[in-house]
This record gives structure tokens, sequence and C-alpha cells, in this order.
């Protein structure tokens, strides 16, 4: 992990999670994922991180997600909670936040496709 000169890497608080309301919601995903043998602090940043910290410790947590078995199941559950913090299912906050708005245009755009070809079909 690349690190500027002279700093230790910080270890993160991890915020805490959401528990679903049922097991049965999450599903079994949770056991197979490669990032519970992981130090949370990968994952998640500490206050006042560099950059430069920042995106040694992203890449790092995003080569444990690339070895994930459960990689999609987790991206999928950190897209619809949405998880605000922290990598998941191999993107960071920011990274999720432009899937999300891509999801919702793109559903968007399906419905008034849909709509154009309930007009087209009654007219």
């Amino acid at each position: 992990m690349l690190q500027l000169p002279h700093q230790p890497l910080q270890v993160a608080a991890v915020p805490p999670q959401r528990a679903p309301a049922r097991e049965d919601e999450a599903g079994p995903w949770h056991g197979e994922a490669a990032c519970r043998r992981d130090e949370a602090g990968l994952f998640f940043a500490p206050s006042k991180e560099p950059t430069a910290a920042r995106l040694a410790r992203e890449a790092a947590a995003k080569r444990v997600c690339g070895r994930c078995p459960v990689m999609i199941e987790c991206r999928e559950h950190a897209l619809l909670q949405p998880e605000p913090y922290g990598v998941w299912g191999g993107l960071t906050a920011a990274e999720r936040r432009v899937a999300l708005a891509r999801r919702r245009r793109r559903e968007v755009e399906m419905r008034k496709a849909a709509a154009g070809e309930r007009i087209a079909q009654a007219g």
C-alpha cells in the first residue's frame, strides 16, 4: 500500500451498519464475503485521510473485492440500502452515487419508452 512518507497508516472507525430486519432479507452472502477476513479499516476512511492515502486504501479494498465470490450481491446490497460510507462491492461511495444516478436515469427512460409505445398502440 502506498503511503506518504512519515505518515503511519490510520485505522478507521467502522460506522455502525444498519442491520436487516430479517436474515432472509440479507441473504447468506455475508458469510462468504472476502472482506470478512480483512481489516475493516481497509474499507472505511479514517477522518481527515490524505487523498493519496485514501486512493491507495480504496485500491487495496477494491483488490479484495475483486477476488470476492459475492461481490455482485454485496454491490447490490450497497445500492439498495444505500450505504453512504466505505467500499462495498468494489465501488466507493462516490462511485455508488454515480451508479444509482445512472440506474435512475435508465428507469426514467424505460418508463418514457413504455409510455410512448402505449400511446402509439392506442393511436
